[in-house]
């Protein structure tokens, strides 16, 4: 990117918010605080009128409007992959209002990318189990409540069992993880910190309450906190000619970190409380694994290997062919 194309991005940045700070339009451009400084100083020069708060940061004056803003195929094609991520990933209130927007967007289009992104239409999906995804996962409503910092009250049902229970939560972000969304929120009834699946939320409604903890975390703070103090609960010895066979399905399962133990093996960590669906997992490498512990995971895939030679005992006593 040139300066002349970096001092175009930079107005339609600064156009999207409220207030940008230099030090967020050094990161997107990967240029130096100096460089930003110099390009800000050029763009009042030549008329722009930027308003600064100092410790706050840059803005556009009310009274200026760019004129319509032009994409390239690259960018439309974006928006393309985006809107299709967005009917894979989420609910269908969410779909609806990106689908209006991406209306709004194609409209400032000229012809020939209208075109261009009318013929790889057809050709990009993003498949999903959209059949048993709920019609509302309530992330509008989630969202509205980030930003007003509102207590919610939702009705929500635990993996472990089949019931369901009122929580008061007061959310610090939210994240898409192994194909769900998740909501990242103090729980008043547990009195600590928790991870709510967006599917197992039965029912949700916002108060107007706001919350009781001043400060909490942010969502990158909290994912750095959890991922760092949390000690592995779960260690197993893997075959190295096995070991390729999970370097994807691995993360799924809480994942930490590995260690050689020989030529032959490794150590792989865990921190993961559900064992009856690691257990599951585990199964999978047939002999191909070794668990260190804990000896309740032990038991578990003990249990479920008499279980399942139990259901198929029928097929041990058919006479031989």
């Amino acid at each position: 990117m040139n300066r002349i194309e970096r001092l175009q991005a930079i107005i339609t940045h600064l156009q999207s918010k409220r207030v940008v700070k230099a030090e967020e339009l050094a990161h997107r451009f990967d240029v130096s605080l100096r460089t930003i400084y110099r390009d800000l100083r050029s763009l009042e020069e030549s008329g722009i009128p930027l308003g600064a708060e100092a410790g706050v940061g840059y803005f556009l004056l009310d009274n200026y409007h760019l004129p319509p803003v032009m994409f390239t195929h690259e960018e439309a094609s974006a928006i393309l992959l985006a809107e299709k991520l967005t009917k894979g990933m989420s609910d269908s209130i969410t779909c609806g209002n990106f689908s209006s927007a991406v209306y709004k967007i194609k409209a400032l289009l000229h012809t020939e990318e209208k075109d261009y992104l009318e013929k790889i239409d057809t050709s990009i999906t993003v498949l999903s189990n959209s059949s048993q995804r709920p019609n509302a996962l309530y992330i509008l409503d989630i969202q509205q409540a980030l930003a007003k910092k509102s207590v919610i009250e939702i009705e929500y049902t635990a993996k472990s069992s089949s019931s369901t229970s009122l929580r008061r939560i007061e959310p610090i972000g939210l994240c898409s993880y192994f194909s769900n969304w998740h909501l990242f929120a103090w729980c008043n009834l547990r009195n600590e910190y928790r991870d709510f699946r967006l599917d197992r939320i039965v029912s949700l409604k916002t108060t107007s309450d706001s919350f009781k903890h001043k400060s909490h975390p942010s969502l990158e703070e909290y994912l750095k906190l959890t991922n760092s103090s949390e000690s592995p609960n779960i260690s197993i010895i893997v075959s190295n000619s096995y070991l390729n066979r999970l370097q994807n399905s691995k993360y799924y399962y809480g994942f930490r970190w590995e260690e050689h133990q020989d030529k032959n093996r490794t150590r792989l960590f865990f921190v993961n409380k559900e064992l009856k669906g690691f257990a599951s997992w585990l199964l999978n490498t047939g002999c191909m694994a070794e668990i260190e512990y804990p000896i309740e995971l032990k038991n578990t895939i003990k249990d479920y290997i008499l279980s399942t030679c139990h259901g198929y005992s029928c097929l041990f006593q058919e006479p031989p062919l």
